[in-house]
């Protein structure tokens, strides 16, 4: 493919889990402790949570092929190609897609689309418009 524009459609689950949270400088956690500063009963009151997370995280990258050429859609087909895989260490967040990792700018550009994914949009929201 050229330098033409791609569309490539990330939903604000995907992005929930591509983009790290950072909070405010001026929040900081405190255990044990409410946001008035009242104690609060630990988390783990039966010894914790015993599920065991995935070491990683597999996303597939899909372009609607019915909108990218607009065509009508059809319901007796789907409009949907993957066109790569992202994976995410679940231990320390690194990304790759297709087996490359992504770059800090990437990264960023990534976090950047997900933030324009509306809120309530729920699985359909599109975060990753152009090439």
């Amino acid at each position: 493919m050229g330098a033409e524009a791609r569309t490539i459609r990330v939903t604000k689950a995907d992005c929930a889990r591509l983009v790290k949270y950072v909070g405010a400088p001026d929040v900081e956690y405190e255990p044990g402790v409410d946001v008035r500063g009242n104690p609060v009963t630990p988390p783990d009151l039966y010894g914790g949570s015993k599920i065991e997370l995935p070491e990683t995280v597999t996303i597939p990258i899909e372009v609607d092929l019915f909108d990218r050429l607009n065509l009508p859609s059809d319901r007796r087909y789907e409009g949907d190609v993957q066109v790569g895989t992202v994976r995410i260490d679940v231990k320390d967040g690194h990304a790759t897609f297709n087996g490359q990792p992504l770059t800090p700018e990437e990264q960023a550009e990534l976090a950047r689309k997900c933030q324009e994914v509306p809120r309530g949009e729920g699985e359909g929201g599109n975060a990753g418009e152009g090439g």
